[in-house]
């Protein structure tokens, strides 16, 4: 038998869309001693979710927004779970006008950070708190304990926090979720760590590639290696699914499941947001942003297809000439070091956003409620809160004295990995661009210093010495004097 409270009761909270997202959202505030308020633009969703889990816990099904809001308890607290974009700000300005002053309204979507900045002017104005709130962790988190960042007003957290608490994943008795910051802060630091996820996912499918067409292993024999893998140090939600990816069989076929795949990877847009926030901001986050660029040329299948029909040149290819066992070893080693730079890149961003947009984000908080419910939860993020613990002021996470030591441990492996791939003729932009970024960092002398002279040249841009202060310019078309400007 289905259980929905009387219209007398009054929900803690309330969900407003109810795809799989927002139902299984909905259903874990249930199970977890919450009543629920659901609303949705098709009233047949909110019947079908009332029918086949009605049972879980206590929920109030609505079919016009005014019912939804009277069924609330004040501050009223309703979570928006539908398509980002115009289909939000509809449902905001449904909200904001049907709610009172002090009463909540949270988009729980993968909005753009801007766009919750400008919500919640808006909605401030209007006497409305807003909060945009990262929530990760796919369909199965939402029902099962997420990871959720929630920015907005402090005073909305007060009263948002428990209620968060008691749905969020745990890992050693702390709840998955904080108060990120002010106004957009919740969904930039959300939108940084789905970079991170684009990164990690396209160096783990360099690594399946090497395995493959490298150590000319089978799908079924890598799934093993990733299983072995991750039970050290690369201990994380995505090596273990790509363990079970690897072994799946297609159904119909009985082939490897990957193979039967198109190899063209979709994307919704918060790997691009992060990239071209990264540019904007200045930050180098050369992982993440060739991770991205990896999924769009996966998707350029014409341009591919005329490639191999024009038949480039490859130059000599190179057959691996090389122990099995010790290059495997070696690609867990170069995985490892790659994935500590994307972790440390988008540290780097978030930081850098913070600072931009006054939001005082805590990277220790981040490292602690991404543990868990989250899709890049991974074993060293105790070791990425000790480093901050340790150094708030750290500049970049890999110069941290544990990092710093796996690293030593790492960097020969990684180099052996990125000349193989080189010389087999496969494509590795996130093990080669992180590399580079490595040795980017402990460079002595950039070629910078030539660009710098080059710029000068044709645009008159000026340039510092390394021997004293101030700006200065060559005579280029001149007689090439030296002037201080």
């Amino acid at each position: 038998m289905t259980q929905t409270a009387e219209k007398t009761d009054l929900a803690q909270i309330g969900v407003v869309g109810l795809a799989v997202m927002g139902s299984n959202l909905a259903r874990n505030f249930a199970r977890n001693g919450n009543t629920v308020a659901v609303y949705n633009r098709s009233p047949e969703k909110t019947r079908a979710l009332i029918s086949e889990h009605g049972d879980e816990g206590a929920f109030i099904p609505s079919e016009t927004v005014e019912d939804f809001v009277a069924s609330l308890e004040r501050p009223r607290k309703a979570i928006i779970m539908v398509q980002a974009g115009a289909a939000t700000d509809a449902v905001i300005n449904l909200l904001t006008e049907a709610m009172d002053e002090g009463d909540i309204i949270i988009d729980g979507g993968n909005a753009l950070f801007t766009d919750t900045i400008r919500r919640e002017k808006e909605v401030a104005a209007k006497g409305r708190h807003f909060v945009g709130a990262g929530i990760s962790g796919g369909e199965e988190g939402a029902l099962n304990g997420p990871s959720i960042m929630p920015g907005g007003p402090a005073e909305s957290w007060e009263t948002l926090g428990p209620i968060l608490e008691s749905i969020a994943a745990e890992v050693d008795g702390t709840p998955c979720v904080t108060h990120i910051g002010p106004d957009g802060a919740g969904h930039f630091v959300k939108m940084v760590h789905n970079g991170i996820e684009y990164a990690d996912m396209q160096v783990i499918g360099e690594a399946y590639q090497l395995l493959r067409y490298g150590a000319g292993m089978e799908p079924a024999e890598i799934a093993e290696v990733f299983r072995e893998w991750n039970a050290g140090d690369l201990d994380s939600y995505l090596i273990e699914i790509t363990a079970e990816v690897l072994a799946q069989k297609d159904p119909e076929t009985g082939a490897p499941l990957v193979d039967v795949i198109v190899d063209a990877a979709g994307q919704k847009g918060t790997g691009r947001w992060t990239a071209i926030n990264g540019l904007e901001l200045g930050v180098p986050i050369t992982g993440i942003a060739e991770s991205v660029f990896a999924r769009a040329l996966s998707s350029a299948t014409a341009q591919r297809a005329a490639a191999q029909e024009g038949q480039l040149p490859s130059g000599t290819i190179t057959e691996l000439n090389v122990n099995k066992a010790e290059f495997v070893e070696d690609v867990r080693r170069a995985l490892y070091a790659a994935k500590l730079i994307a972790y440390s890149q988008g540290f780097d961003e978030i930081k850098a956003g913070s600072d931009e947009f006054g939001w005082n984000v805590d990277p220790r908080d981040l490292a602690t409620i991404w543990r868990g419910g989250c899709i890049i939860r991974a074993k060293f993020l105790d070791r990425i809160r000790e480093a901050y613990d340790n150094n708030a002021d750290l500049p970049a996470l890999i110069l941290d004295p544990y990092f710093k030591g796996e690293l030593e441990n790492l960097i020969d492996p990684w180099r052996r990995v990125v000349v193989a791939a080189t010389q087999l003729g496969l494509p590795v932009p996130v093990f080669a661009s992180s590399l580079s970024y490595y040795d980017s960092l402990r460079a002595e002398r950039l070629p910078a210093a030539l660009i710098q002279g080059q710029r000068d040249f044709f645009g008159a841009h000026t340039f510092k010495r390394v021997d004293r202060e101030g700006t200065f310019h060559i005579e280029w078309s001149g007689d090439r004097s030296l002037t201080e400007m």
